[in-house]
């Protein structure tokens, strides 16, 4: 799929709509889920292309966007990485509050939103489209918004976060109570009451937290 051919797709079948505890932000999302996600299956699914996650805002991603646009001083004037952004709601936060702001994304429909919404709000954001995990991060923040939602992705992500943390990385990662969130090694900064669909989620309303990632040793018991 060519990049023209993805920005198309997501406009196509998204409408414009602001995240209830970021009503400050647009974003091109789903307005139904079923639409889009029989459209992503039929003319996607045999290239390989995930799910449309990046057309939802999902908790931890509203609930980062919500901090830093309250204290813009965690992230003006440093450089910022979003973590599998999604459609960038974090990203364009950020980006808001000053700063110098990548998101990364394996999915080339993502990185299509990404840019798309961007745009909707007069801000200018780099994309990276690959795993960053593969390597070190390069940055002074780095943003992660509902990561552990399996067990396979946190066990790829939180290592990689705790190392990053324990460069002098400073770690924030936002969760809505999912199961395999780590018990320890975060300190709580804030909590949010972000309103959510059955359609998505199994109540309608996710208490999230945004957490700061401590590196390993620090007063959670275990070492690298």
């Amino acid at each position: 799929m060519t990049p023209e051919a993805a920005a198309a797709f997501v406009v196509g079948q998204t409408a414009i709509g602001r995240p209830p505890l970021v009503p400050e932000l647009a974003l091109h999302l789903a307005s139904e889920i079923t639409p889009i996600w029989q459209a992503s299956e039929q003319s996607l699914a045999r290239q390989g292309v995930e799910p449309p996650y990046w057309a939802f805002a999902w908790p931890g991603g509203q609930a980062l966007a919500r901090f830093v646009l309250d204290d813009p001083a965690q992230v003006g004037g440093r450089r910022v990485l979003d973590l599998a952004a999604g459609g960038g709601i974090a990203a364009i936060a950020a980006a808001r509050a000053g700063a110098a702001v990548t998101a990364a994304e394996i999915d080339p429909l993502a990185a299509a939103a990404i840019r798309a919404n961007a745009a909707l709000n007069g801000v200018e954001i780099a994309v990276a489209l690959g795993d960053p995990l593969l390597h070190p991060a390069e940055t002074e923040v780095i943003l992660a918004g509902d990561v552990c939602y399996d067990a396979r992705m946190t066990a790829r992500v939180v290592p990689w976060l705790r190392e990053a943390a324990g460069r002098g990385v400073a770690v924030l990662l936002a969760d809505p109570g999912r199961a395999y969130l780590p018990r320890e090694g975060l300190e709580a900064l804030a909590r949010y009451e972000v309103a959510v669909t059955r359609e998505l989620e199994d109540r309608l309303v996710r208490e999230t937290t945004v957490y700061r990632v401590l590196p390993w040793g620090s007063g959670d018991g275990s070492e690298q």
